[in-house]
């Protein structure tokens, strides 16, 4: 029979080789899964004007979306007031950590992608949904005015309800041809609305069944696209 002090230092030992493998095992694939990050979001990014792009990207491999995203688009980050930030690229802005930071100190992300039909700014936008956070990437056309696409994605919506923003591609299609202002000028974004849009230019239709969801949406829509607005009108003069 072993010992408890045997048992004791074994236990310690085995504990202590097992912790280094995985820091060292953790380590070694970071820059495999940094990569993999990257490559995911910069899709998600895409998938906002795919329409756009010269094929799906679901038949597109990483190496031409990354081949893409660096030939195409530029990056720009702005601050609370809609100035530009130097020294900092858009895709190294973590939203999420951004979110916790007071409003005024908050910096987001704006992506410009460089196509045949001129520029188009793809903006990002976070809210909250039924269970948890909720988000979209908005693409604008340089009429800085009129949605020409959206990809939104969540953390825990119900499948079937919430989840329909991502999963329905439907959904983001309706936002399609929606204009930020009104004939005056004013910013009014687009609302999801329950029992049928009645605005063609400022509204779509909810989800059935995910009220929480859809209001999140709107919600998000309305706020986040605000921020983006002092940099799109300053692009105009």
């Amino acid at each position: 029979m072993y010992s408890n002090r045997y048992i004791t230092i074994y236990t310690l030992i085995m504990t202590l080789v097992v912790s280094v493998v995985l820091a060292f095992t953790v380590t070694g694939l970071k820059p495999f899964h940094d990569e993999a990050e990257a490559i995911f979001k910069k899709r998600d990014i895409l998938g906002a004007i795919e329409g756009q792009l010269p094929k799906k990207l679901a038949d597109m491999s990483d190496e031409e979306v990354l081949s893409l995203f660096d030939s195409k688009v530029e990056q720009v980050v702005i601050d609370a007031k809609g100035k530009k930030q130097e020294g900092v690229k858009a895709e190294s802005v973590d939203m999420a950590a951004e979110e916790k930071k007071p409003e005024a100190a908050r910096q987001y992300p704006l992506f410009i992608f460089n196509g045949e039909q001129g520029k188009i700014y793809l903006t990002s936008v976070r809210g909250n949904g039924l269970w948890d956070k909720i988000w979209a990437y908005v693409a604008i056309k340089d009429d800085l005015n009129t949605i020409v696409g959206a990809a939104f994605g969540h953390v825990g919506e119900t499948p079937g309800l919430g989840a329909e923003i991502k999963d329905n591609p439907n959904f983001p299609k309706q936002f399609e041809g929606k204009q930020l202002l009104n004939d005056q000028g004013d910013y009014v974004s687009v609302k999801v609305v329950k029992g049928g849009a009645k605005d063609p230019l400022h509204e779509v239709d909810g989800i059935s069944g995910a009220t929480i969801t859809s209001v999140g949406v709107s919600e998000m829509m309305v706020r986040g696209l605000e921020v983006y607005l002092p940099y799109l009108q300053a692009q105009k003069k």
